[in-house]
């Protein structure tokens, strides 16, 4: 696979899950996940406290100031696929660097 071809598909990926992110994400169950359900099952659900970041910008699944919720979903669906890309080129950056740098560093003069 060429350069050209690597960089389409790689674009295509992102554009569906930008798609996926802000069409699909509202369309995801409101029940309790997990955890939550475990918790009410077993009767302590009612003990749960807030945290630090439940009046974050992005809490509960939304952004705040969005009044339409599936806007508001699939708006912090596309923040979460943004951001989770930008830390993977970051992280996938720094080990390139680092690659290049232990690559030039064992390599004997001619």
């Amino acid at each position: 696979m060429d350069r050209k071809s690597l960089a389409m598909f790689l674009i295509g990926g992102v554009i569906v899950a930008l798609g996926l992110a802000f069409f699909v994400s509202p369309l995801a169950s409101g029940s309790p996940d997990g955890l939550e359900k475990v918790s009410i099952d077993q009767g302590f659900g009612s003990t749960a406290e807030g945290h630090d970041l439940a009046d974050g910008p992005l809490a509960d699944y939304g952004v705040r100031g969005v009044d339409d919720d599936g806007v508001s979903t699939g708006l912090a669906g596309i923040i979460g696929v943004v951001v989770t890309l930008g830390i993977g080129l970051v992280l996938f950056g720094a080990i390139r660097t680092v690659r290049a740098r232990s690559d030039g560093a064992h390599r004997t003069p001619a």
